[in-house]
């Protein structure tokens, strides 16, 4: 990628950041990040008019409405159309422009919900996926279908990876939207502050989870840009898995919290369980996770603490 023009679209929001970063620090080509107000990716006319004016070599196609269980339960159609619009439009537009490579980034929301634990890429479509997050999964499973059919047909250089949930410094905290890891750092220091005895969590906390800290991800998908070229979809996770209920205490613990944890049942819990398998990933561009869940956790609790601090002190 030395002296490539490359667009990360989303590239302003939690992963595209560090993505971004990662690019730059290795000195590779010109990063383009557009933006919303500019270019509408889910606006035919405004994905064409992006290619002509930026004319990109290699495209990240991270830009996605994303949420936790409720923002999925609540905007099921909106998750599916954005979605869906801006991964056919962008990947056909890099396309017709000549771009060199395209790279897809998916979801684990998209493996079946009783998917054999770890899961296989193979396994992608052995069933239907966890019923409140289907319709974003299933979205962003059309852009490995598209990318297999265009490489088909086409000769297109598109590859496609699956994160497993991220987590890390600026993430998403708005409790109507964030994920698991960010929503309970929140409410559990918010608890402190209120001196709360009890936190309320979703769901029945047995169901368990794998996490990546952010920048060990943006560096799976930089090293897969530069080095994967492949028709099959691949994992990219930490190769670890915990129960929410521990992650809850862990939380509590890192932020403070001395009080009662109990957990609302009427609640969903999601996925039963996640946890990839990684060995693809290993083996076709040498990734490994370098940052340990517990190290990841710190930074993330210490960086969102001084983002409340430095939010109070301009009030």
């Amino acid at each position: 990628m030395i002296d490539k023009r490359i667009l990360v679209t989303g590239g302003s929001g939690f992963l595209g950041r560090h993505v971004v970063a990662e690019i730059q620090r290795r000195a590779l080509g010109a990063v383009a990040v557009p933006r919303k107000a500019q270019f509408d990716l889910t606006h035919e006319p405004d994905v064409r008019r992006l290619f002509a004016t930026l004319r990109p070599h290699v495209v990240i196609h991270l830009a996605a409405v994303v949420g936790g269980i409720g923002a999925n339960r609540e905007s099921p159609g909106r998750f599916f159309y954005e979605n869906v619009m801006m991964g056919a439009l962008v990947m056909e537009e890099a396309r017709v422009a000549g771009a060199e490579k395209f790279v897809g980034i998916g979801t684990i929301c998209a493996y079946p919900k009783l998917a054999p634990v770890p899961f296989r890429e193979q396994d992608l479509w052995t069933g239907y996926p966890e019923e409140t997050n289907a319709p974003y999964g299933i979205a962003k499973k059309m852009l490995l279908v598209q990318g297999q059919a265009y490489r088909q047909q086409y000769g297109f250089c598109a590859i496609h990876l699956l994160p497993v949930n991220l987590y890390g410094p600026h993430d998403n905290f708005d409790p109507a939207s964030s994920h698991v890891i960010p929503a309970l750092i929140r409410k559990f220091l918010e608890a402190v502050d209120a001196g709360a005895r009890t936190v309320v969590c979703w769901g029945t906390g047995c169901a368990t989870r794998e996490f990546l800290y952010v920048e060990d991800c943006a560096r799976a998908i930089v090293d897969a840009t530069e080095r994967y070229d492949g028709p099959e979809p691949v994992n990219i996770g930490a190769g670890f898995e915990i129960s929410i209920r521990d992650l809850a205490h862990l939380i509590a613990e890192l932020t403070g919290f001395r009080g009662e944890i109990t957990f609302d049942t009427t609640k969903p819990d999601g996925q039963p369980r996640r946890s990839l398998d990684t060995s693809r990933a290993a083996r076709e561009f040498g990734f490994h996770a370098r940052t340990s869940f517990a190290e990841g956790l710190e930074r993330t609790v210490r960086w969102y603490r001084a983002e409340r601090a430095a939010g109070r002190a301009a009030r």
